[in-house]
């Protein structure tokens, strides 16, 4: 099989040269500052795990890579104005928004909006960076250059977070996942819940919009959609045209997870729907040491990065699956303090979660 080149050295490239080992792929994430000829990529196929990037000596090569999959998929979902253009084209149900081009504009924007604005960088936001919530009374503290490099949108009042996972071969067939139930906190995902049998309607909701939108952009690969679930609808908040934070369960509690899907797709292999038996949760790791007591609850499988720990920043993941709910219940209770305080709540959300869907 073909070598797979990452553009990306993050921990989601090395999850996917982790899912690679497994099937003989020879899976190389690669940092933007690579020299060139340092990397395989003459008969690679060519993935990211980011999407968008400076140009450098190894991408300028790789821009050209007639191998680079999604290659101008990217720059367009990169990008939330396009992002949201296409969404809008496509007749896909999101927050209203629009351009924020000057402080002219915000009497107008309050007066079609609401009384408060969300506000996002067209590029390069993530976790919460880059965004904004305001009121009218606020705007004097949005940064002058986010004029012309933002948008605006109404803030929804949703009861839950999901996203869906899903991929897409090249013959246009797409498979899923169950909905992820999602729990972020200052921007950062904190939490995941997976049921094998969610919600019929979301479910059915979430595939058709995400299977128009994979099918529009003739896309091949992993996708993610994170949805505001609003009464028994959707509404799609963003598309990442790669592996996602809330598709880790999948790693221990679908017979292929996310990772393996993708190199799937992307080296043209056969690609089954994912059997999810049981529920999982995922809880993110932010800033914080690893601590070896998680690994005397027999459910709990570490997914450490070995990246240097700093506050904010991902660390690594938990995983815990069970057919059990209570099961479940009763190890994110023995779980919830060998963590720091800030992890109760989504704990405590987790637990709820299960039960509620039981």
């Amino acid at each position: 099989m073909k070598p797979v080149c990452v553009l990306g050295n993050g921990q989601l490239g090395r999850m996917l040269r982790q899912a690679g080992e497994p099937l003989g792929i020879a899976v190389y994430p690669v940092g933007l500052d690579a020299e060139p000829e340092a990397v395989p990529y003459q008969q690679a196929v060519i993935t990211a795990e980011i999407e968008r990037w400076p140009d450098t000596p190894l991408t300028e090569i790789l821009a050209r890579h007639p191998g680079f999959v999604n290659r101008d998929v990217f720059p367009r979902l990169a990008d939330r104005l396009t992002q949201k253009r296409l969404l809008d084209t496509l007749k896909l149900a999101t927050a209203p928004w629009q351009s924020l081009e000057s402080a002219e504009q915000w009497p107008e924007v309050f007066r079609s909006l609401g009384e408060l604005a969300i506000i996002k960088r067209r590029v390069g936001g993530y976790d919460g960076r880059g965004q904004w919530r305001l009121r009218e009374s606020d705007v004097n503290t949005l940064p002058q250059d986010a004029y012309g490099a933002a948008i605006v949108e109404q803030a929804i009042a949703f009861c839950g977070e999901a996203s869906l996972i899903g991929a897409r071969d090249r013959h246009g067939r797409c498979v899923f996942y169950p909905l992820t139930h999602n729990l972020h906190q200052e921007g950062i995902l904190r939490a995941s819940v997976a049921l094998p049998k969610p919600d019929a309607r979301l479910q059915r909701q979430a595939e058709t919009m995400l299977s128009a939108i994979l099918n529009a952009l003739d896309y091949v690969g992993v996708m993610a959609m994170e949805c505001f679930i609003v009464g028994d609808s959707l509404l799609i908040n963003e598309l990442a045209p790669r592996v996602h934070n809330s598709g880790h369960w999948t790693q221990n509690g679908a017979s292929i997870s996310q990772f393996e899907l993708h190199l799937r797709a992307v080296l043209d292999l056969p690609m089954p729907k994912p059997s999810v038996f049981s529920p999982s949760v995922m809880v993110n790791l932010i800033g914080t040491d690893v601590n070896p007591r998680w690994l005397s609850l027999p459910l709990v499988h570490l997914h450490w990065y070995d990246k240097e720990v700093r506050p904010g920043r991902k660390v690594g993941h938990l995983n815990l699956n069970h057919a059990s709910v209570e099961t479940l219940c009763d190890t994110l209770a023995h779980l919830k303090p060998m963590l720091d305080g800030d992890y109760h709540a989504s704990i405590d959300w987790a637990i709820e979660t299960l039960k509620e869907n039981e």
